[in-house]
């Protein structure tokens, strides 16, 4: 089985933080969904397997027409074997989310949507730089529900300067009331090049606090387990039955294609490809032929430090048996050997399998770098 995502570039606003491609002008969004379908239909030689998830990621594709978002879906269904019970995943913005345009978005094919709401606090939002308030993060919310979604997923980030410790425990509580069956939660981390980054370097804004972050983190392992999520990976809580599909494919390796400008794709053997970051190039790229993707083959040692840093990820773990499997008994010796000369509280060795405990979480980049392997002369 294999996943498509579909990367729409446009917002209404930079948030801060954000390091994703995107433009807040809409010149171009004629021509790059243009484009888009276009790429969909030249692609599909790559994608001889089943669809089994498609995802809608941006930039804010919320912001487009139902009609466009349309026009997408039927050449993904024109073009690809795509199966009866797909997820079809929107992200949305709040603001977007007005009783009528969730009516449409009920009577396309999407049966999921991600509704990046962050914080319900004016003042994390302020400082986020976010369109939304508090009020209508909420209001988008029970509107989805009434509307007839009941597969829906938010993101919340932790670790803000202006996140009190409370203020934390108030945006868990209010997940829980809201029954929202899946949580996304990232840590707030300031990327180079973003307005947050100039904004901290020139003092016209609060870096965040060192330990905030594992402050708040430790607080979400223990509080959504309680309300019944299970983290199936370190920044994502499910209600039993509604886990994300489409993430989940990454984890395990599966194959997916990446349309539009800046989207990656990977092929489920060896071999990466990520379009320009750009949307001018990307538009002259599919019409004149020129370059607008590149490619990188993975060597054995890239794939077998790629499985060690996602599988470290996911409440499933690593597999030692299958990780003989997969790469030789001499990788998997080497993983076994390794992460026992580690710090015992930061994971757990069971029936073959690693699984990293919630301190250990907090160290995975770490441990990650500490199983890998060197390349080999």
């Amino acid at each position: 089985m294999s996943g498509i995502y579909l990367h729409i570039p446009f917002c209404r606003q930079a948030c801060h933080y954000c390091d994703f491609h995107f433009s807040t002008s809409v010149q171009t969004k004629e021509a790059v969904l243009r484009c888009m379908k276009q790429e969909l239909e030249m692609r599909r030689e790559e994608m001889p397997f089943p669809i089994h998830t498609i995802y809608f990621g941006g930039g804010t594709p919320s912001l487009l027409k139902t009609e466009e978002i349309l026009q997408l879906l039927d050449s993904v269904f024109t073009n690809y074997q795509v199966l009866p019970n797909v997820e079809i995943t929107l992200e949305a913005n709040p603001d977007d989310l007005s009783a009528q345009k969730l009516k449409e978005l009920r009577n396309t094919p999407i049966n999921r949507l991600s509704i990046g709401v962050q914080s319900f606090h004016e003042l994390d939002l302020k400082y986020l730089h976010r369109i939304h308030s508090a009020r209508q993060a909420e209001y988008a919310i029970k509107g989805a529900q009434d509307a007839g979604f009941e597969n829906l997923t938010i993101d919340l980030i932790y670790g803000i300067p202006t996140l009190s410790e409370n203020g934390w425990m108030e945006n868990l509580e209010r997940t829980i009331a809201l029954q929202v069956p899946h949580v996304s939660a990232y840590a707030l981390t300031v990327e180079e090049q973003t307005p947050l980054f100039h904004l901290i370097r020139r003092k016209k804004a609060i870096a965040p606090p060192d330990d905030q972050a594992t402050r708040d983190f430790m607080m979400m392992t223990q509080v959504l387990p309680m309300a019944g999520f299970e983290q199936y990976e370190i920044s994502n809580f499910a209600q039993s039955g509604f886990r994300s599909r489409h993430n989940s494919s990454y984890w395990k390796g599966l194959p997916y294609l990446g349309i539009g400008p800046s989207a990656h794709s990977f092929d489920g053997e060896n071999t990466r490809r990520w379009n320009v970051a750009n949307n001018v190039h990307y538009i002259q790229g599919i019409i004149e032929g020129t370059p607008w993707f590149e490619k990188e083959h993975l060597t054995f040692e890239n794939r077998v430090n790629e499985w060690i840093m996602i599988r470290l990820r996911t409440y499933e773990g690593i597999d030692i048996k299958e990780t003989g499997i997969r790469f030789g008994s001499d990788v998997s010796n080497h993983i076994v050997t390794t992460i026992q000369n580690l710090n015992p509280g930061w994971y757990e060795l069971k029936d073959q399998v690693i699984k990293l405990t919630s301190a250990g979480m907090l160290m995975a980049d770490h441990i990650a770098s500490e199983l890998m392997i060197e390349p080999q002369n």
